[in-house]
Formats: C-alpha cells, structure tokens, sequence
C-alpha cells in the first residue's frame, strides 16, 4: 500500500515523487506531526533552516538506494531519502546511523570495517565525510561548498579515498581526485580535457588500477549512445585505456576481491542490465537484466547507478534495484530479497501557502518603468512605461506623457545636452519604426528619420546636433527570419537622411564622453568598453568587467553593459542582476579587465551599487549620479554623498575605538557585534502611473453545452453558463438559471465547455527591448484554447510590461503570470548570494518592485544559499518554483526544505529520455496544422517542422519504446489517485499546439480524462495560487473558457477541437481570433508578416 503525507499539494507531491516505487507499510501513516515542543533547534549556521513539520512513516522499499557491505560480511549500510541506516546482512530492521535536515548519501565501508565515507550538505554544500563505523564520531575530509561529490571509495589500503568533483555546486563535468583520509584539497587524477566526466571509481585488489565510467560533458538533452565507457586508470602510469565498446555504454564498475571479475552496468533496447566480465579471458555474460533505470540521460549526481558491492567472498552482489535490497549470486543462480524495514522521519521545512486574488478595480497601478533617464540639470527624470514616454520631476510627482500623438510605441528616451528636447525611438508593426524628436515643454514631437527602420539606443552628440542610433531593417523583424545586418548610423538633429558609421557587429549601447566629441563609445559583449571615430575606424578597447567564474576552466561572466562615464574616468557596469561603478585605468594598448566579483578587492576602485538588481542603468549628464530602475522604481546614487558617507562611518569607527575603554565593562554585546555597518542607500522615488483595466461589460449566456465545470465531478449535461462582464454570475442544467433583461444567448448545444486551460510552465518568448505591437505566440496559446499562463523563468522583466498590456487590453493575450528572471547561482555570475538579508534582498526584486508574487528558484547554489532564499521567501510570502535541474538529489532537498513549487513534469521535454515532442514531430504533419500555421511565423514553424535532424550529440527521432514520457505519466496518475496535484506545461516548445500534446502524455499512463483535464484547469490554478479565481466553471470566477466540438472525455485528443475561446469575459472565434462578444472586431495584425515569393501557397 502506498501512504501518502496528508500536507500542503505542492509538498504532497514532492513527498510521494521521494518515496515512488515504495510500499509504506500499514498501519503506520505517513504525515507530518510538529516537533515536541522540547527538542533542540535542528537548525544549524550551515544549514539555517528550522524544521518545523516531520513526516513519518515506515516503509520496506525505496529509491535509489545506495548500499555497501562491511568486510566482515555481517552488516549492510545503504543511504535513504538522505539519512544512512545499518542492516544484518540477512536483513530486518534497519538501524538508523546518520539522520536529520542534512542529506547523506553514498555510503562506503573502509576495507577495515572502522569507518564509512561518504557525502554530506551537513557544512551547507556537499563535502566527503568519514564516520566510525559505530556512528561514534564523524570527520570533514573536504572543505568550501562549492563543489558536488560523487561515488566515494577507499583504496585497498585504508589510507586514501578517491571521488570524483565537479567545480560547481550546480554540477558540471565531475572528474576523479585522490584524498588522503586526514584531509586536504585532493590531488586530480585526470584533468583535461575540461569536458570530460569520470565517474564511479573502483579499484582493483592490488590498488595500482582504478575503473571509471568515462563520457563527455554533465549531460545532453536527446542523448544517443554511446554516452560513456569503463577505462582503466593506471596509478604508477597515469594511463587510462577504453576497455568497453558497448552501445548501451559501460558504467559503475565494481571488482571482486580476488580481482577477477568485473562487473558494470550498461544499457540494452530501453532498459539497464549488469555484465559480468573475466578479467583474465576478456570473456563477459549477462549476470541481471533488467535492473535499475540508469541515469545516463541526466546528470547523474548521484552515479549512474546506485552504489552496490561484492561481498567479501565474491560469491555476490548486494544491490538495489526495484526498490528492494538484493543478493545478487554471481553463479548465476536466482537473486535472493534482502528484507527491510525503516522507520524513516522527513524534518521539512515550514509550509508555504499564499493565495493571491485578482483585483477588479477599473484601473491598474503599473508594475514597470523602463529606459530611466536623468535630465542634464537633474531636475526631471524620462521614462517609457506601456509602450508611452513620460517626464516627471526627479523627486517625485505625476508623470506627464508628452509625445502622445506619435502613433506607435515609444522607447529609449535620450536627453538633449540643452534638456530641452527627448529623443526616442518608435515601433509599429506592420510600419515600422522612427526616430523622433520631443519637445520636453510642449510634448510636441517631430520626426527626425525619413525611412521606416528598427531603431534602437538613440545618443545625442555633445553638441547636439547628431543623434547616433542603431539601425536595421523593417522586414527581419516583422517576419521572423532575423539575422538582418545592424549599423551604427547617425541622423542630423533636424532631421534628414541616415550617415552610417559602422556596422554594428554586436556592440551597442552608444555615448559619449562631453570631453570627447570624436568618438563614439559602445558596449562589446566580446570586446566590453569600446570607441569609434565617426567614419567608424580606429576603434579602440578601454575595458572589460568581469564577475563570477562558471566551472573551472570556464572563463568569468562578463558585464551585460558597460557606459563610459561623461569625464572618462569611470565606468558603470551590469553584471548579472547588479550594477557597479568601475575605475577604468590607463595601462597601454590592451584593454584592462577589471572583475567586480570581490569589490573590495578588486584590481583598481569598484563601488558596487545595488544588492537587488538594477536595471536600465545610466549616467547623469555631469556624472555625479547613477539612476536606474526596477519595477516602477527609480533609483537615484550620488557618488559623492555615498563616499562621504562612507568616510564619516570610518571616521566614527575610528573614534570609538580611540575612545574604547581596555576593561571588558563596555565591551559590546552580540548583538552590537553581529550589526553591520550602516552603509548608503540610493534615493528611491516610485512612479504612480494608473493604467485603465479591460472590463467588458454585459451579460451572455452560453446554454445547452455539456459543461465540465471541474467543480468536483460536476458535469452538466446540458448546462448553462451566465457570464456578466468578465465573470461568471451563474452556472447551472440549462434553462434553470434566471437571467437578466438584456442578455444576449448564444446557443452552443452540441459543445462542449470547460474553464479556460492554465499552461503552468509556459515560456512564451515575446520581443524583449523594443517590444512587439502584438505578440504571436500570445495569440497562438488562445487560438488553442490557453487563457492562463504561468511563465517560470522569462530571462528578463519585458514580460512586466507585456502583462499590464494585457491587463489594459492594449494587446490580446491570455492571463500572463510569472517568475520574472530567474533567481540563479554563482555558475550563472547573477546572484553569489551571500547570506539570509541578502537573500531577503534579492527576493525583495520580485515581492516589492516586480510584484509577481513568485519567484523562480533556479538552481541557486548550495543548500545554504537555497534554504537561505526559502526563509526569505516565506517572509515576504513569495510562492517559490524550482527547476529540478537533472538531480534527483537536489530535488529531495527542495522538497525537504519546503518549496512547495508545482513545476510541472513538462515530459514535452522529458530527462531521462527523448524529449516527448520529438514522439509529436515526428508522428504527424505539424507543419501543415493550418490554426498553427496562421498564428506562428513560417521561420519559426519551418525550423522545427520540415526537419529533425537533431543537433550534434543529440537525436533527432527514437521509437516509441525510447520514449519515457508514459513511465513519468503513469507515475503523475498515481500521485492524482492518491489525491495530490500534477499540472500541464508545454515549456514553449510550441505555442499552443504544444499544451495539448503535453495534455495528451500527462494521460498517457493511465490518467483518467476527467483527471487530465483537472491537471490541464484546476490543479493548474492551484498550482500558481489561482484557484480561487479561475480553473473551475464556478460563480464568481474569472470567465475564461474553452468551447470545444468534440468531447474530450470520450476521447481526449478531442480538446484540440477547440471552437471558440473566451479570456477575461470577451468571447473569440478560435481559428481566427476574431472577437464576437461583447465587441464584434476582427482581429486584424496577428503578430507578424507573412513574406512569401509569388505563387507560394500560403
């Protein structure tokens, strides 16, 4: 029997994902139960998260367990769900030798028997410990948390340990290092090429030869075999011959005691088996198939196989697979169950639950200002925010739009050196784009440009009487195809045609220096600060700024953008999320390249000025002050005032200490000590600007539909829907309702309706920069029936903007939610999140001035960092999401430590297997789906459907059996059955189209279609904390639904029947996205320009 914990429906799910493949037995139930209010704090400086919930059960099977057996035959130690546990050897109850929050794994017995190594997150990142073997002490071996281990094992000699390392706490190519038992940094016994992996180390009875599993890379999406190989390490040699060729690879190597046998894991057709070989023959068999899943198409963080061993007569094997224990006899003959039993406790972290309602009020406060400016006298700042331009005095006030008569959308507004006048750039599509001119005292504007462009980053020159601007073709734009060639032009401030000056080649960001009037200067990713003459040659490299390193080997991240300050003296820098004030020196012909990651110690002087993020970051005209922007803040930093505060804080440090009496009566307390210094904060002025919401009004009734109302197992057959504005008034068996005077009905007797789908990891991918007019993608997800998204991830914040565009009804999309940018780690350069209020800062991005409610915990460093982030979140009441990152490991403690994120098994994009889209694109004519086809550019569609090949190292089509996507669906059905939540996300792989193919495998394992169709709605809402407001045909909720032909519970292909959709109370014919109700308007532009030769056929 499977037993659940009765919790949270985020933490549900995570707790039966720990314990899958495992039969609890009864009657002792799985739940959680408070701590006694005795027990000592479990939290700990590595690991500062305070368990407030244990979930107990007991169970005789488990996951990917790892076991080992002592060298005198008589005990077994294995690890399970992060705690390590002994066993007789003939098996019983399981003695519990390593528990708590920490995670242990891996355990292997010295060839003494006296101790057990293996890996722990107990320091607050993984590291090699040593136990007695007693439980009685416990030693550190390795040191720092910024490394994963895998796969530890003693030489024969008791003296040294070998594991393999990644540089990375997210992971990374990990290679074997030698460790002597007493500690130190380890030696490497293969480092190079950086690529390569090696991992699951044995060693021969003599100690001289060490087995590995070799491949390349962490892991490949669509991997094709082989992916790794065994090689033998040569210790007196160093050589490391290939000594497998097979298929289905070669991996996780164990040597029997009198080294004459070999045994390793590989693949065979769609499943894992071991082999035996004799090393003296060469002469290899079958010794079990099938086994345990292999995890050679993931990144195998804890080995490719769980950890087994030859008992010390070789006459066996103990091993895991199918959730039990075994002895695996060599001969050949029948394994043999090891029975257990463990009482196993969860300490998991405190429950995170937040709803959050959708407002009706008739207008909205705007979440985003972009493209911040500062005037040259600092009276008044220029912004864009919904596509307009506005001023507003610099202290604060309301904003005043000027340039309104421009029919387009505005960006990037640049003061004149006079402040007398605003440059900015526009887009429309189909039009195109202009340069324009405004007058900041009337708001008149004027064009500047004679010939629709994409344009970009206006300058104006010191003098101004040029304005420098990045400029492209219409047609690339409008069409998709991209790759049309950008040049860095100039225009005559009065007007006139174009001069170019260069083509760009990726540099962008144009300025100027006011003492430098014959140079252009531009941000290189490559090449960092850069300048040009005004005819474009002699360009020059004056710095590069760099952050954190990724893996080693790897070179640093470097700035996003880096402007020249008006003197020449300093730079401002973005790298990753924040923004830091850089010396740039004068050190001859090459560049200097000043890395930010340690300002203090940086080469020359650094200031860093945000802890946050900023975005949209620039120069005041007199260089004195940084502004920048985040959410619909701005972000005033005198540099002048923050030094002399900083010098008046060291000026009273260093009077108290002068004054400080040397009797220990006035020493000060812990709490004076563990203060920080105050340090300055930049003036912060947040922009009032209220936005008209879309409410249609009116009533509408829909009758005689069979209504699937995910109210429960309601069905009304037929039913009866009421939809008064933008919400649903009443639902009921037809002709029951009371409906008011005025109603308009619309008959849809044969139909069928249910709420509105809710894509919970949808990466819809619009424009970011200069945004598009309509986003097609947004118009592809409705088209098939999405209302509701939830974004995990957007890479950047355009997508605050796009959403209040939505929300004003400026541009037809569905309900448009999500994480904003991620948050990531030090291997990403972005966060290096140092400690809890840095966390707490960070998180105040997404609570405080993105206002998004979420936020995406995107592998985010080691344990500490990330149960630092869940702590803040739970106080600002942000509902996290994770990334599961290819490990397992990883995600138990995600579960752990009480993220409660429903990241949906998008098996669209399986691990583990072929990602489940190839199944869909290469099984049916996706090119030629006419609803597709209108809503999605011919470039984007050609370049996943005419061909798929697969990308080198990746495949490119599989046979069903290859596919994993019904092994991970008929696990969701179980965790449905057993009353937790799955939910539907199709990762943007192809909009719109590819919801209903991500449906369709959710139901492959077996789910009913009622099921799938609640994952697709309701579970979906509860997911992102919108249950209350839309997922279900109920009163008072969101209007949002799907009006379908076919009935899809008969046969569930039959949702992509999709008729007519209605989002927000406005009714639309799906294969046009015509609107019918309560407006009738065509749609007109839908997102792009089809560009076809004469005589094409579309």
């Amino acid at each position: 029997m499977k037993t659940r914990p009765q919790e949270t429906p985020g933490f549900a799910a995570a707790a039966v994902l720990v314990l899958a493949g495992s039969t609890l037995l009864s009657p002792t139930p799985a739940h959680p139960q408070d701590p006694p209010a005795q027990a000592d704090s479990l939290a700990t400086e590595s690991l500062p998260l305070e368990p407030t919930r244990e979930i107990r059960f007991t169970t005789n099977e488990g996951s990917w367990i790892s076991v080992d057996i002592s060298p005198d035959g008589t005990t077994l130690v294995f690890d399970l769900l992060g705690d390590l546990y002994t066993l007789p050897v003939e098996g019983g109850t399981a003695t519990p030798l390593m528990t708590g929050p920490a995670f242990e794994s891996q355990p292997r017995y010295s060839p003494d028997g006296t101790e057990i190594v293996f890996v722990s997150d107990r320091s607050g990142g993984q590291n090699l410990w040593v136990l007695a073997a007693d439980g009685s002490d416990t030693t550190q071996i390795t040191r720092g948390n910024g490394n994963l281990y895998t796969s530890p094992e003693w030489a024969p000699d008791g003296e040294y340990l070998v594991a393999s390392r990644t540089f990375s706490p997210l992971g990374g190519a990990a290679r074997p290092r030698l460790y002597h038992r007493r500690g130190g940094s380890g030696m490497a016994l293969i480092d190079a090429p950086d690529n390569l992996k090696a991992i699951g180390a044995a060693f021969d009875p003599t100690g001289r030869y060490i087995y590995l599993a070799q491949g390349t890379g962490d892991w490949t999406y669509d991997a094709l075999f082989p992916k790794y190989q065994l090689v033998r390490y040569d210790r007196e040699t160093g050589r490391r011959p290939t000594i497998t060729g097979r298929y289905g690879s070669g991996f996780r190597p164990a040597v029997s005691p009198d080294g004459a046998t070999l045994v390793y894991g590989t693949r065979h057709e769609d499943a894992t088996g071991l082999r035996a070989r004799d090393l003296a023959s060469g002469e290899e068999r079958w010794l079990a198939y099938p086994i345990q899943r292999d995890d050679m198409e993931s990144r195998a963080t804890l080995d490719l196989l769980p950890g087994y061993a030859f008992t010390p007569d070789g006459a066996a094997l103990v091993i895991s697979y199918d959730g039990r224990l075994w002895r695996l006899p060599l001969d050949g003959s029948d394994p043999v169950e090891i029975p257990f039993e463990v009482d196993v406790t969860i300490h998991a972290g405190p429950r995170l639950d937040f709803d959050y309602p959708v407002e009706d009020s008739p207008t909205f406060r705007v979440r985003q200002i972009r493209d911040v400016a500062l005037s040259p006298d600092g009276s008044e700042v220029a912004f864009t925010a919904l596509g307009r331009l506005y001023v507003m005095a610099a202290d604060g006030g309301t904003p005043r739009e000027i340039g309104g008569e421009v029919e387009a959308a505005l960006f990037h507004p640049a003061w004149s050196p006079d402040g007398e006048t605003i440059a900015a750039v526009s887009w429309v599509e189909p039009d195109g784009g202009h340069l324009h001119t405004i007058s900041v005292d009337d708001g008149r504007a004027r064009q500047v440009s004679d010939v629709p462009r994409y344009l970009q980053s206006p300058a104006w020159s010191p003098g101004g009487e040029r304005i420098v601007v990045l400029q492209a073709p219409v047609s690339g734009r409008l069409s998709g195809q991209g790759g049309d060639p950008t040049d860095i032009v100039w225009y005559p401030a009065g007007g006139g045609g174009a001069t170019v000056v260069a083509e760009a080649l990726g540099r962008s960001q144009p300025h100027f220096r006011t003492d430098d009037p014959d140079r252009i200067y531009l941000h290189s990713f490559g090449s960092g600060l850069v300048s040009v003459r005004w005819d474009g040659t002699d360009e020059r490299a004056h710095l590069q700024v760099t952050g954190f390193t990724a893996n080693r080997g790897g070179p640093p991240a470097r700035a996003s953008s880096i402007r020249m300050a008006p003197s020449g003296d300093q730079a401002l820098a973005r790298v990753g999320n924040d923004l830091y004030v850089v010396t740039v020196p004068r050190v001859g012909a090459e560049a200097p390249t000043v890395s930010v990651r340690n300002p203090s110690g940086a080469a020359v002087p650094v200031t860093r000025l945000t802890d946050m993020g900023g975005e949209f970051p620039s120069w005041s005209a007199d260089g004195g002050t940084v502004v920048w922007a985040l959410g619909n803040a701005y972000f005033r930093y005198d540099l002048d005032a923050a030094r002399a505060f900083a010098d008046s804080v060291e000026a009273a440090e260093a009077s108290e200490a002068e004054e400080a009496a040397p009797d220990t009566a006035d020493a000060p307390t812990d709490q004076e000590e563990a203060d920080e210094p105050a340090s300055y904060r930049p003036t912060e002025v947040r922009v009032a600007l209220d936005a008209p919401r879309d409410l249609p009004t009116g009533h509408l009734l829909l009758t005689g539909a069979r209504v699937i109302t995910m109210n429960g197992d309601e069905i009304l057959d037929p039913g009866d829907i009421l939809i008064d504005g933008h919400r649903i008034a009443a639902v009921g068996p037809s002709g029951t309702l009371t409906v008011p005077d005025g109603t308009v009905t619309r008959d849809v007797s044969g139909m069928t309706i249910t709420p509105g789908f809710v894509d919970t990891h949808a990466h819809l991918r619009p424009p970011a920069g200069i945004h598009t007019t309509q986003p097609w993608g947004y118009l592809a997800n409705l088209a098939f029936g999405v209302t509701t998204t939830r974004d995990p991830q957007t890479g950047v914040s355009d997508v605050l903007t796009y959403a209040d565009r939505v929300r004003s009804g400026d541009i037809l999309g569905p309900r448009i939610y999500s994480t904003g940018p991620g948050v990531f780690g030090d291997y990403q350069a972005l966060e290096g999140i140092r400690d809890l209020d840095h966390a707490r800062d960070i998180l105040r991005r997404y609570s405080d001035y993105y206002d998004t409610k979420t936020f995406k915990m995107y592998l985010s460093g080691n344990r500490q960092q990330r149960q630092w982030l869940v702590m803040a979140a739970r106080e600002l009441e942000l509902m996290p999401t994770t990334e599961a990152g290819l490990d397992y490991q990883a995600d138990l403690t995600h579960a752990m430590d009480g993220y409660p994120g429903l990241n949906t098994p998008t098996l669209i994009v399986s691990f583990g297997g072929p990602m489940g889209e190839i199944y869909w694109f290469t099984r049916g004519n996706v090119h030629n789906n006419e609803r597709l086809a209108r809503f999605t550019p011919r470039a984007t569609l050609d370049r996943v459907t005419r061909r798929r090949a697969g990308a080198a190292g990746a495949v490119g089509w599989a046979i069903d059996e290859e596919f994993v996507f019904e092994d991970h669906a008929r696990f969701l059905r179980d965790v449905v059955a057993d009353g937790g939540f799955a939910g539907v996300g199709s990762h943007g792989q192809l909009q719109g189209l590819g919801f209903h193919w991500e449906l369709w495998m959710v139901a492959s394992g077996g789910m009913s279609n009622h099921d799938a169709l609640r994952s697709a709605t309701i579970f979906g809402a509860n997911g992102i904390g919108l249950e209350k407001e839309l997922g279900s045909i109920e009163v008072g909720k969101l209007a949002d639904l799907v009006v379908m032909s076919g009935n899809p519970l008969e046969d569930l292909r039959n949702t992509l029947m999709v008729e007519q959709v209605m989002v927000n109370g406005r009714l639309f014919e799906a294969e046009t996205m015509d609107e019918v109700w309560p407006r009738q308007r065509a749609l007109g532009y839908r997102g792009f320009v089809v560009d076809e030769p004469v005589g094409g056929d579309r």
